[in-house]
């Protein structure tokens, strides 16, 4: 009777004009959200449509908290895992939730995190009877069922699509059209099951159907098919796949976000373990079958994996090895657009296969797993033999046994992993999360990757883009001193033991972060963030015939102003600006930008003119663009000049919306833009997208 009557209290405060019990949905903004995560990610190859694409499904298709899984949860990167752990403890002494305004009776909830949260989160009607239809049934009714199909185009002439010079050396042109083309279709309920394919031509490559080279229509498919709760089986997969298991120490499906302006949620990893795959980064996922089987309190995980790769094969000139061929390395670009690229399609295949097996306790405040994982190549792997690749991986064969566990107690959360790799090289991540009051939350990280650790689909928490050759700890904060303000801080500090790319010694080096926030009302927000990066590299113009490392230094200054005056417009100001030295004089760096949006009932129009001017390309600047559904752009702007785009969506149908987006840069003082193949002569480049999703 109290719960019932705290609710009734807890809904009239909020919904005074509403007399209603259900939270009316709103439309989330995802590029704030994605800028607080992705604050400080400056690496290309980071699979970020991945994060994007799982939270647009939550988005879709929100969890139904009364059924969601603690890791479910931490996969939203919005809760703390003390705050997740108070979330459970509410249930297990209350019951289910009766609606979603009960979570500001949960010790910990406050306000702003439970409007970051609600977009992805639902209260399912206690009454409501399970679905007894049959599959095939299920999958004929259901609303979250569209097909998008996406044309992209540089409008400029690039150097790779013009004719050979009858005088010119160069032969090397791509074989396709400047047309991106971009097919997805899927279909997917919560909990359910998720049917989906993707297809891909990237500009340069060739749209054709050539059964010699496996190319049929697109350059790359894939596809797949899961099933949840069959029974015992949690999980089902066939086709293409990913898997998230510990601390993404052996395998992490690149659903992570690492350090930014975020610094307690995203240090521990959700263990979400079988996945569908649906991304069109050509590397990064498993083709094959797995499953997860419940026995009582542990999950047992078993998966096989066989697909080819990109390599290079090359030709073995030693005669007393008995292999004929090897390679020196996957490539993961994914172009197929020249004779070379083509060669290398496919050149090698890949074999992976392991289980997992993982208990948690009954009121999941316990988890432990262990991991087996083998690997196999059809050919050998031999590098080329630099000093900084004398510990890296050679072969074809590699093993993995690892170990992975999570504890909460009261408001503090453990987690880590620990794994061996076949050549006795040792990787290991431990951390932990604590709320120290309801304002002052802390997280701290210590990671230890030997210089042979290998773990070929593993992506844990680092400063390096592998889990490899590096020691470090790692500390964040987060302070709530007053209602509208927040106070965000990281200091990571790391060695590496031996050599590596371009730092031909043992180096070491420390990154922190200070961001505070303001918003005083619902209509105005403004965060100022500094970021500083000192990190051992080669000395640059070196004279001597040894490199030797000197600190390379990187600042980062940012501030960020939203102004929300009607709800057709909202005026967004940001301004950021950089500086690099390295034993030279220092080089600077700024983008200033500014963005006008527009709603207007099925009409939305997303606007930005920024001027940019760096010294170099060592302060380039990123920035995050507004872009079609279900595609990310962080792009990187170096030189002098002007960026302007235009992101126009419109839904002439009910279930019909079409993306439109134009964006031109513009370089002052440079003839040309870009390089090799992609270069264009002239100072302008422009670059058209169009989308359609049409929902079944």
């Amino acid at each position: 009777m109290v719960r019932s009557l705290l609710l009734c209290w807890f809904i009239l405060c909020l919904t005074l004009p509403l007399h209603a019990q259900e939270y009316p949905r709103q439309n989330i903004d995802f590029d704030l959200l994605v800028q607080e995560l992705f604050a400080q990610q400056e690496d290309e190859n980071v699979p970020y449509e991945d994060f994007y694409e799982t939270l647009f499904q939550y988005y879709q298709r929100p969890l139904d908290l009364n059924r969601a899984t603690p890791e479910e949860l931490a996969s939203l990167f919005i809760l703390s895992r003390p705050q997740i752990a108070s979330f459970l403890k509410y249930k297990a002494e209350n019951g289910d939730l009766l609606s979603i305004y009960e979570l500001q009776a949960i010790p910990d909830f406050d306000l702003p995190t439970i409007y970051q949260l609600v977009p992805f989160v639902r209260v399912a009607d206690a009454g409501l009877q399970a679905d007894q239809r049959t599959l095939w049934q299920r999958m004929a009714g259901e609303d979250n069922n569209a097909l998008i199909l996406r044309y992209e185009r540089t409008l400029q002439q690039q150097r790779g699509y013009t004719p050979v010079a009858p005088d010119s050396r160069a032969t090397s042109r791509y074989l396709g059209s400047p047309d991106k083309l971009y097919l997805r279709y899927r279909i997917s309920h919560a909990r359910d099951y998720s049917f989906g394919f993707t297809a891909e031509k990237d500009a340069g490559e060739q749209f054709t159907w050539d059964g010699h080279t496996h190319r049929y229509g697109f350059d790359y498919y894939t596809a797949h098919l899961q099933f949840y709760n069959e029974g015992k089986f949690k999980a089902i997969a066939l086709g293409d796949y990913q898997l998230q298991l510990g601390q993404g120490l052996l395998l992490s499906s690149g659903y992570s976000v690492g350090k930014g302006s975020e610094t307690i949620t995203t240090v521990s990893r959700p263990n979400l373990g079988i996945r569908p795959y649906s991304s069109v980064l050509e590397y990064a996922y498993f083709r094959g079958a797995a499953a997860t089987y419940t026995l009582g309190k542990v999950d047992i995980t078993g998966f096989y994996s066989n697909k080819r790769v990109d390599a290079n094969l090359q030709t073995q000139l030693d005669t007393l090895r008995n292999e004929s061929d090897f390679f020196s390395g996957i490539q993961t670009t994914g172009f197929h657009r020249t004779p070379t690229e083509l060669n290398n399609r496919g050149g090698a295949r890949e074999q992976v296969y392991g289980a997992n097996a993982t208990y948690q306790s009954r009121a999941k405040t316990l988890l432990v797993g262990v991991t087996a994982l083998g690997l196999h190549y059809g050919s050998p792997i031999q590098k080329a033999g630099a000093p900084y690749q004398r510990f890296e991986f050679s072969g074809k064969n590699n093993y993995n046994l690892g170990a992975n566990y999570s504890y909460t107690w009261q408001n503090i959360y453990l987690f880590g992993e620990t794994a061996i790799s076949k050549s006795g090289g040792l990787g290991t991540v431990n951390g932990f999360v604590a709320n120290l009051s309801n304002k002052v939350e802390l997280a701290m990280l210590y990671r230890s990757y030997a210089r042979n650790f290998h773990s070929f689909y593993g992506s844990a928490f680092s400063e390096a883009t592998r889990s490899i050759n590096e020691r470090g700890l790692y500390t964040g904060i987060k302070i709530k001193p007053f209602r509208k303000w927040e106070l965000t801080a990281y200091y990571d500090r790391f060695r590496f033991p031996w050599l590596r790319y371009r730092v031909d010694a043992p180096s070491q080096g420390y990154e922190y972060l200070l961001r505070l926030y303001f918003k005083p009302n619902k209509q105005t927000s403004f965060y100022a963030q500094f970021r500083t990066e000192s990190k051992g590299l080669n000395a640059a113009n070196n004279l001597t015939p040894i490199d030797y490392v000197s600190q390379a230094l990187r600042r980062n200054y940012l501030f960020y102003y939203e102004f929300v005056p009607t709800k057709a417009l909202t005026l967004k100001s940001r301004v950021q600006f950089s500086s690099y030295a390295q034993e030279s004089p220092q080089t600077t760096g700024y983008l200033i930008a500014q963005d006008v949006n527009f709603i207007f009932r099925r009409i939305r129009l997303s606007t930005r003119y920024a001027i940019f001017d760096t010294d170099n390309y060592d302060t380039r600047q990123y920035v995050y663009e507004r872009d079609v559904l279900g595609a990310f752009s962080i792009p990187a702007f170096s030189g002098t000049g002007t960026r302007v785009y235009a992101l126009l969506q419109v839904s002439p149908l009910r279930d019909l919306d079409v993306w439109v987006k134009y964006g031109l840069t513009h370089y002052r003082h440079q003839d040309t833009i870009g390089s090799g193949l992609d270069l264009i002569e002239g100072s302008r480049r422009s670059d058209a997208t169009v989308q359609m999703r049409y929902q079944f």
